[in-house]
């Protein structure tokens, strides 16, 4: 597996209206870490070998945090928003140069997607498909694209207001999440054509195309939570509630007690070493590092602090 080198591109140029900001979207934040940044900690964590942003014309806060947070990352602008296979195609360059191995799609207000996600997705490819699709299992499908899947080969991408009667009743959803060949990858996006009401290109065409060429496609089922997207205030508030609530299982599965989990609220970069005990109504802020045997007394606000062994801590602390 280590023969097949990752490129990520992740998607960052979408202008976030229904955020109702001047701040771009995927710089609004999850556990004190933009989205953007939370995509990019899943990709170093996943040994990705090397990523691509694409973000829109005139977001100078993403291009300063990629500076700041992710240099090693190459910067694409998408001018005009055409659709996702056009935001990918901003990223030609990279694409063009990583002509062997894998090449994941992921999307900027994704942040909750996992190490995991990648790596099944990863492992699809390897196993031979040219195209790999996250999708999810819902009992409510509603306005989700289906993925129409016969012996094991998705056989296409179907919008829900497209879908038969039968098509309806299918609950594994489409996640946005895609994996590609990369010596199929480009071949594959110059041939999405635009001929819908929206004149644009869609990333999901790709699954027809090879299709029609008789390249193996195929649907790699993932958590729904994991590939959820952030569009609105709401979204971004359901996000964070999926990340505590994962912070805080992970706290705990590493010997840290939790004396209220609901009311402990953790930063990204929050480290706590076994046989720290937390009380109710803590909230981690940032660059926070507490050693084993501390207990962090209810009410406390800590940020920027690093606390040895046995150290004392005075409640309301901030």
């Amino acid at each position: 597996m280590n023969n097949y080198s990752t490129l990520a591109v992740i998607l960052a140029a979408g202008q976030g209206t229904r955020m109702r900001s001047s701040l771009p979207k995927v710089m609004h934040c999850v556990g004190h870490r933009p989205l953007l940044g939370h995509v990019l900690a899943t990709c170093e964590a996943a040994r990705v070998d090397q990523v691509a942003v694409v973000q829109g014309p005139d977001t100078p806060a993403v291009a300063d945090y990629l500076m700041r947070q992710a240099p090693g990352a190459r910067r694409f602008v998408q001018r005009e928003r055409l659709g996702t296979a056009h935001a990918l195609l901003a990223a030609r360059a990279a694409l063009e140069e990583h002509n062997e191995g894998c090449v994941l799609v992921l999307f900027g207000d994704s942040p909750l997607v996992s190490v995991e996600t990648l790596a099944r997705l990863r492992a699809a490819l390897i196993d031979g498909a040219a195209v790999a699709v996250a999708g999810f299992t819902t009992e409510r499908p509603g306005g989700y694209g289906r993925l129409l899947v016969e012996d094991g080969h998705l056989r296409a991408i179907r919008e829900a207001k497209d879908c038969t009667a039968e098509e309806l009743q299918v609950r594994l959803c489409n996640g946005g999440v895609m994996g590609l060949r990369a010596d199929h990858c480009l071949w594959l996006l110059e041939r999405i054509g635009n001929a819908n009401a929206q004149g644009e290109y869609y990333l999901t065409d790709a699954v027809e195309v090879a299709n029609r060429a008789g390249l193996k496609v195929t649907a790699v089922e993932v958590e729904e939570e994991d590939i959820l997207g952030v569009n609105d205030r709401e979204q971004l508030h359901a996000a964070e509630q999926v990340f505590q609530r994962r912070r805080r299982q992970q706290a705990m599965r590493a010997g840290v007690t939790l004396a209220d989990a609901q009311s402990v609220y953790f930063s990204a970069d929050t480290e706590l070493a076994a046989d720290v005990l937390v009380e109710p109504c803590v909230v981690f802020g940032p660059g926070v590092r507490v050693a084993a045997g501390v207990r962090v007394p209810a009410f406390s606000r800590l940020e920027a602090v690093s606390l040895e062994r046995d150290a004392e801590i005075s409640a309301l602390a901030s």
